[in-house]
């Protein structure tokens, strides 16, 4: 079976993959994977750059040798801090992150660094946040966060006119969240505030494709009360089948770009340059993908079952069922787990030259 082929049979349910049905598992799974995302900052802690921390930063160009140990080793050797962060930029690059100094220490640091570099003083540039202006960033980034997390609850509501809706597409973005904060954990990786911008990007990123699989749900469960052959859940198994290759194709697309980024940056460029941003894009991407497809809808199934609407509804299908085996030749497994199907995709066939329009000839 070709891609277009297994596409095809997804669309009308001539295949179809037991999303809703294994729900409880995969909602599950995500409830574990959110407080272990959530958790873990708190437990291992964040590698927060400068800009969040506060403290003093000092980035040497034209240097020869990019070890970190030499570049440590000469602050640390000037005996006015105890620790310093240093990341390679670039080729011929180091930056070295300590904690807060004031302006005489800082022209200590930087002679220091120019002359084990043997470079010229100008080669050494430094600059110095306070921890008032680190807290703040801080709690900007948390507040735009929040705010982003209100907005699209409201536009979510208002869109699909669907509290469970906007209740299931919240949740995969905490698992989104939860996922990429887990990675920068466990990775160290910086988070710098271009990560804050990557982080909002992935959300919007993972609510799109999420409004993508709600559109199609919508549009099939449309009438689903009206009718008494398939449940609301069967008919959300059937929308998620039929975006699953959407999504994926759409993910392909936009990690190609993205993966270059993050590698170009990490190995060619230094692990300072590009990292943070790339590395939200790339790991909240593959989550919201993730998501979209294996939390928001059983999630949404699993909410909507808690109405009393959908409970009788659900009722009466599994009693008209019951009628159908018992006033029919056809099995249990064949009525119980009967299978949404649509129409089935025709490829289309191009019509003979003979059929085509003709061009009339100039002057006649």
């Amino acid at each position: 079976m070709s891609f277009a082929q297994w596409g095809n049979a997804l669309y009308s349910g001539d295949k179809a993959y037991a999303v809703v049905p294994k729900r409880k598992l995969f909602v599950a799974i995500a409830s574990v994977v959110i407080a272990i995302g959530l958790i873990l900052p708190f437990i291992v802690g964040l590698n927060r750059s400068i800009e969040f921390t506060g403290g003093a930063q000092f980035d040497v160009t034209n240097v020869s040798d990019q070890s970190e140990a030499k570049a440590s080793e000469i602050v640390t050797g000037t005996q006015i801090v105890d620790t310093a962060k240093v990341t390679r930029v670039g080729t011929n690059s180091v930056r070295i992150q300590t904690a807060s100094v004031d302006s005489e220490q800082a022209a200590q640091i930087r002679d220091a660094l120019a002359s084990a570099y043997s470079v010229a003083p100008a080669d050494v540039q430094s600059s110095t946040i306070g921890p008032s202006w680190g807290q703040s960033v801080t709690s900007k980034a948390v507040q735009s966060l929040v705010i982003f997390m209100v907005l699209v609850a409201v536009l979510m509501t208002l869109y699909f006119r669907s509290w469970t809706m906007a209740a299931a597409a919240m949740l995969a973005l905490v698992h989104d969240v939860a996922v990429t904060l887990a990675v920068f954990v466990i990775t160290q990786v910086e988070v710098s505030p271009a990560t804050v911008i990557g982080f909002l990007t992935i959300l919007g990123y993972s609510l799109y494709d999420t409004v993508v699989v709600f559109d199609k749900v919508r549009e099939l469960t449309q009438d689903v009360y009206d009718q008494k052959r398939y449940t609301f859940a069967e008919y959300v198994n059937l929308a998620v089948n039929q975006t699953m290759v959407r999504s994926i194709n759409t993910s392909v697309v936009a990690l190609l770009p993205v993966g270059a980024i993050l590698i170009i940056g990490s190995l060619m460029l230094g692990t300072g340059t590009l990292t943070d941003i790339s590395l939200a894009l790339f790991v909240g991407m593959i989550a919201g993908t993730y998501s979209s497809i294996f939390i928001a809808s059983p999630l949404l199934v699993m909410l909507q079952e808690r109405l009393a609407r959908t409970k009788e509804h659900n009722a009466i299908v599994a009693k008209e069922r019951a009628a159908r085996l018992a006033a029919s030749h056809e099995t249990k497994s064949d009525v119980s787990a009967a299978a949404v199907k649509v129409a089935p995709i025709a490829p289309g066939h191009r019509l003979p030259n003979a059929s085509q329009p003709r061009r009339k000839k100039a002057g006649r």
